[in-house]
C-alpha cells in the first residue's frame, strides 16, 4: 500500500513539473527558461504558473481513480497537496 501511495505522489510531482514547464513554454515571453523563472519570480507570478502547472494533477488523479488504483491515486493528491502548501509559503513570503 505505501508502495502505491509512493507511486502516485511521484507521479503527482513528474505532472506537476512537466505542467509547470508547458505553463513557462506556454506563458513565457523567452525561450531561455531561466529568464522565464527569474522574471517570473521577480513580478511575482511564479505562483500563478505552479498552480497552473499542477492542474496536470488532475488528469492522473482521476486515471488512477478510473483503473481502480486508489491508493496512487490519494498519493497524487497528497503531491497536489504539497504543491499547495509550497505555493501558499512562496505567495505569502513576498
Amino acid at each position: 500500500m505505501k508502495k502505491e501511495i509512493l507511486i502516485g505522489f511521484i507521479v503527482g510531482i513528474i505532472a506537476a513539473g512537466f505542467g509547470l514547464i508547458l505553463a513557462i513554454q506556454f506563458f513565457g515571453k523567452s525561450d531561455d527558461w531561466g529568464i522565464v523563472l527569474r522574471r517570473a519570480i521577480a513580478e511575482d507570478f511564479l505562483t500563478k504558473l505552479m498552480s497552473i502547472g499542477a492542474l496536470l494533477n488532475l488528469g492522473a488523479f482521476f486515471l488512477f481513480l478510473k483503473k481502480k488504483q486508489d491508493h496512487r491515486a490519494k498519493g497524487v493528491l497528497i503531491a497536489t497537496i504539497l504543491i499547495l502548501i509550497s505555493t501558499m509559503v512562496i505567495k505569502f513570503m513576498n
